[in-house]
């Protein structure tokens, strides 16, 4: 079942199960005790974990299995921390890598404008084309 996707990508519940060796109720236990957790859901409640998330439960598998921790005793340990305290590292730094050479500054305020309004037309196509397919249309 394992599907290669880039280090940015969101993983289902499946996913991160089969990668983690637990069970999805246990993920679902571990959101319960840790607001650092905090997976996308869909509408139907479908969890997609960011690759922070990920690393962060493997964090918390190897501190409650291998280093032996009580559930209260990580929640110390991760007491008043943000995501970037208790990883170490930079939250989604692959997002980043790329540099962006910013556009240069002209004075044709109105093409760009037209081109915002294109671009919104073009995402509000896209987005009723989606809804109509959700809808079975």
């Amino acid at each position: 079942m394992s599907v290669n996707k880039t280090k940015s990508a969101f993983r289902s519940i499946a996913e991160v199960t089969e990668d983690l060796g637990v069970a999805p109720h246990v993920l679902r236990f571990w959101e319960t005790k840790f607001s650092q957790i905090k997976p996308m859901k869909t509408k139907s409640a479908r969890r997609y974990y960011r690759p922070d998330d990920v690393e962060l439960l493997a964090l918390i598998k190897e501190l409650l299995y291998n280093r032996r921790y009580t559930i209260e005793g990580v929640q110390k340990l991760f007491k008043n921390r943000t995501l970037k305290d208790i990883l170490g590292t930079e939250i989604q730094k692959d997002f980043f890598e790329e540099e962006v050479t910013p556009l240069p500054v002209t004075e044709n305020t109105e093409h760009w404008r037209e081109l915002i309004a294109e671009t919104i037309t073009d995402l509000t196509t896209v987005k009723n084309d989606l809804l109509a397919l959700a809808e079975g249309k």
